[in-house]
């Protein structure tokens, strides 16, 4: 497995800094997407961001090039649409960019089911219950976890972009057959952008909590898509935006 960590040398010490490096994502040998991520989970990657862009619904094959060092993944299509002459641009810092407005990076999803029911006191308790052996190590990780409603972790994923994190947990559990993620909870370790909460909707997760704060726009899509939004969970407070009904006690 590629390393995710590499040691430098600064102030006559050595330290452990996060891996950066691009990924080119084909589909059926052609180009469509470059992210900037942490190597590892490369299948789950590239699968969860064609899952969370609208462009699949079902695990497609897919695996590194014979050239490792060229950091490109195949998958096999068909796509369930044609990208046209979109492409996508992923900085770790950013998400996709070059996109002028919101219409064109929105991507179309079912409507959310009801419930789960969730202790509000569950909800802030949520990243405490994060593994994140990465961020100790290097202090440069983000942190995706998937929880059961009883805030169970299933799984988490780290990657210096915070939305890579996201597509690979949602790449994992497309693989283990749990997605849509109806009764299912998404945590992330930093603030909450337009993007994750948009993620998090079309992989049908019905709550999104954040350590740190939304934006206009993630409260906005979490709202319309019916989805509980939650931020600055930390221990015994958590503030909820979107659809407090999901919620229970003060």
């Amino acid at each position: 497995m590629p390393a995710a960590y590499a040691t430098v040398r600064h102030d006559g010490r050595e330290d452990l800094v996060a891996v950066e490096e691009p990924l080119e994502i084909r589909v059926d040998g052609q180009p469509l997407a470059v992210t900037m991520r942490t190597p590892g989970e490369d299948e789950e990657l590239a699968l969860g961001f064609l899952r969370t862009e609208g462009l699949i619904d079902r695990v497609h094959p897919a695996g590194l090039t014979d050239d490792l060092t060229a950091n490109t993944i195949e998958v096999t299509g068909p796509l369930l649409r044609n990208p046209g002459a979109r492409r996508f641009y992923t900085a770790s810092s950013c998400g996709v960019c070059g996109k002028g407005a919101v219409e064109e990076v929105a991507v179309a999803s079912a409507p959310l089911p009801p419930g789960p029911l969730v202790e509000r006191g569950l909800l802030g308790e949520l990243p405490a219950r994060l593994v994140q052996p990465g961020f100790s190590r290097t202090g440069g990780l983000h942190a995706t976890g998937l929880f059961t409603a009883a805030g169970e972790l299933l799984l988490v994923r780290e990657d210096v972009g915070r939305h890579n994190a996201m597509d690979k947990v949602v790449g994992r559990a497309l693989l283990d057959g749990l997605v849509p993620l109806h009764g299912r909870l998404l945590c992330v370790s930093g603030r909450l952008s337009f993007e994750l909460a948009q993620k998090a909707a079309v992989a049908g997760a019905p709550v999104l909590v954040g350590v740190g704060a939304p934006s206009t726009l993630a409260i906005a899509v979490a709202e319309e898509r019916g989805m509980t939004l939650c931020g600055f969970a930390r221990g015994d407070r958590v503030n909820v935006y979107t659809h407090p009904e999901r919620v229970q006690g003060t």
